[in-house]
């Protein structure tokens, strides 16, 4: 069993930077990849942004590229999303996402295995 404890979000306005983190603890950790998902009120969770363990290849969701960066720190079995130039609709509960063996397509929230409890941002205008 795996836990994720995500940190760092809050309420910010327009143009704003924040940076939320995911903490992995339980059993040996190693997965394929790590994710960040978003669900706004009355929205299907939609990606963010994903990270292979070996390698650190990224991708992201259109509507954050440029803005977003996605890292790890594996020694710490962390993960991080820096927000840049936050927008009202970057609002949200962001969770973070745990996917051991490569289940499928990236940005498809089924494949993941584990997930955080999730965090608010919310970004006023």
């Amino acid at each position: 069993q795996v836990q994720l404890v995500e940190s760092g979000g809050g309420l910010v306005q327009a143009g704003d930077s924040l940076r939320l983190s995911c903490a992995a603890a339980g059993r040996s950790f190693s997965p394929y990849r790590l994710g960040w998902f978003r669900q706004a009120p009355g929205k299907e969770r939609e990606f963010v942004a994903a990270i292979t363990w070996r390698g650190g290849f990224t991708y992201y969701a259109d509507s954050v590229k440029g803005r977003f960066t996605i890292s790890s720190d594996n020694a710490k079995n962390t993960m991080f999303l820096q927000m840049n130039r936050l927008k009202p609709e970057d609002t949200a509960v962001y969770y973070c996402a745990v996917d051991e063996t490569f289940g499928g397509s990236v940005n498809s929230a089924g494949v993941y295995d584990y997930w955080g409890q999730g965090t608010q941002v919310t970004v006023s205008s």
